[in-house]
């Protein structure tokens, strides 16, 4: 029997999923799979949605232990970058951002309050940086969502025409992204001067 800790459900959980998909995982299957019975897992977590949430928080660790932004960053290439770490870490579990979506980062405050404080000293406007980063984070989740949702082709795919063109999804989320930060670069001259913060102390 595996020796079971919040940690070990919270892996075997990730493994389970990326197995069966998150339709299919149960705490009846994780408790099997640990060799436990299922109301032994309500001492580490009393609901399915409090395993969820921690599932998802543990999914993120790879986006969530990149580096921050240092103040001579170039903002632009961060923002790009930031949302491809993003999509990469989501793309690494099955169904991850189906995980992801709905799930409350309270582990990540501390570092969305850094990167949006980048941003501004960078000298975009606060507002519109708060809108640009939410936009990027639904972009990306929703391009992600697509992607997962076509490897796992739905009943009676094999009927497609076989002229139906293959979508390059990495291209076609590069570009898309390109767009909002055209958006937010632009808006961002539009304000001129004015906006730019002072440098933190």
């Amino acid at each position: 029997m595996t020796k079971m800790n919040r940690q070990t459900v919270v892996t075997e959980a990730l493994d389970l999923l990326d197995e069966v998909g998150l339709e299919t995982v149960s705490t009846r299957r994780l408790a099997k799979r640990l060799g436990v019975e299922q109301p032994s897992l309500y001492y580490h977590f009393k609901t399915k949605k409090a395993l969820l949430g921690a599932m998802a928080e543990a999914a993120m660790a790879p986006h969530a232990d990149a580096p921050l932004p240092s103040p001579g960053d170039d903002w632009r290439e961060w923002f790009l970058e930031n949302s491809r770490s993003f999509r990469r870490t989501l793309l690494m579990r099955r169904d991850g951002a189906r995980l992801h979506a709905g799930s409350t980062p309270t582990g990540e405050l501390d570092r969305i309050r850094h990167k949006m404080a980048f941003l501004v000293a960078s000298g975009v406007p606060e507002r519109h940086a708060q809108m640009a980063m939410l936009a990027s984070s639904r972009y990306t989740v929703g391009c992600v969502l697509e992607e997962q949702a076509e490897a796992d082709p739905p009943p009676n795919s094999e009927d497609l025409p076989d002229d139906v063109p293959v979508l390059d999804h990495e291209e076609a989320f590069e570009a898309g992204l390109a767009l909002i930060l055209g958006g937010l670069d632009q808006h961002t001259a539009a304000s001129g001067p004015a906006s730019v913060a002072p440098s933190p102390a």
